[in-house]
């Protein structure tokens, strides 16, 4: 099979991580689109990559985001749906919180790029039965939440850690980047067994066997402390997917092109510390690797290659804590 991997990239903006941190002053919706976007698609079109972004639909809907998310669907990217609030507490919510979330943004959405989404990823990589039914019904035809990762809980006492946040709102995120019990989830594309049918997931993949990231933001974490060490570990990840025969699904942020100087009230966030030039030739030297091992599409057609093989893929029962 002709190896291939999707990127896809989750546009949080600067208002989300305030609001996920805690900090004062998110909600007059700060932004950082209209520098970070023309600067994300001028990198995909020097390579000719067409990817996905999973939009937030409160973006869509603020005028002054339109004309940065207009050009993303313009330049032939696709479009996905990342909620309408960003809330990373997004499995508290209820069968009729959920569809509203979710049209919601859709039609925000649609407004603002002229695609309505097919494919979802919550915030946070939040995730519950509920969504999956509301997903199913909504007719989507992909999730990309789940994130077998068994650091996350490590992540999340980080961002506890560097927040000011009160003890109920640590209660409210304490499911942020995923529990343990998602670290033992398939790497690899399956189905969800859900009253409605099934729904394909496709998860954010980690390195198969061990379960760690691979995704771009940790690549650039360790590239702060040695870039032959982060080439290093990305060959050796894609190795480990040719062994198992992952295609892996890489994710990105907006973070990923910026540096400390674009957004320092986000100085907290891993890699904020690096100046913008040196991290963009680190993302270079991560692109080049990934260019010369894969074939890199969209979520979309991982999805349509993984639904060719529906009947090979596994089949899960939604079980999550309650």
């Amino acid at each position: 099979m002709k190896r291939y991997a999707s990127l896809s990239l989750d546009l949080d903006n600067q208002w989300s991580y305030m609001k996920t941190h805690g900090d004062p002053g998110w909600q007059s919706h700060p932004s950082y689109l209209d520098t970070v976007v023309p600067r994300i698609l001028g990198f995909l079109a020097a390579r000719k990559l067409t990817i996905t972004f999973f939009i937030v639909g409160q973006d869509a809907a603020l005028p002054k985001n339109r004309a940065a998310l207009a050009s993303i669907s313009a330049a032939g990217h696709e479009i996905g749906n990342h909620s309408f609030r960003h809330e990373p507490w997004l499995h508290l919510y209820t069968a009729e919180e959920l569809d509203q979330e979710l049209r919601q943004a859709e039609d925000a959405i649609e407004a603002a790029t002229g695609a309505r989404p097919r494919g979802f990823r919550g915030p946070g990589f939040s995730l519950s039965e509920e969504t999956l039914e509301t997903l199913c019904r909504r007719g989507y035809d992909y999730d990309a939440t789940v994130f077998p990762n068994l650091l996350n809980p490590l992540a999340r006492a980080y961002l506890f850690s560097t927040s000011k946040l009160t003890d109920e709102e640590k209660r409210q995120r304490s499911a942020l980047f995923g529990t343990w019990k998602d670290a033992f989830r398939p790497v690899r594309p399956f189905q969800w067994r859900l009253s409605g049918g099934k729904l394909l997931e496709i998860p954010v993949t980690t390195l198969p066997m061990f379960k760690v990231p691979m995704h771009l933001s940790y690549l650039i974490y360790l590239a702060k402390f040695s870039r032959v060490t982060a080439r290093a570990y990305l060959r050796f990840a894609l190795a480990a997917c040719r062994l198992t025969g992952t295609q892996p699904s890489i994710l990105l942020h907006p973070l990923d092109f910026m540096g400390g100087e674009d957004c320092p009230p986000l100085a907290f966030f891993p890699g904020m510390d690096v100046e913008r030039g040196r991290k963009l030739e680190i993302v270079s030297e991560l692109f080049d690797i990934l260019v010369a091992d894969r074939e890199l599409v969209t979520m979309g057609e991982h999805a349509r290659r993984a639904d060719a093989t529906r009947d090979g893929l596994p089949t899960l029962t939604p079980v999550f804590p309650t």
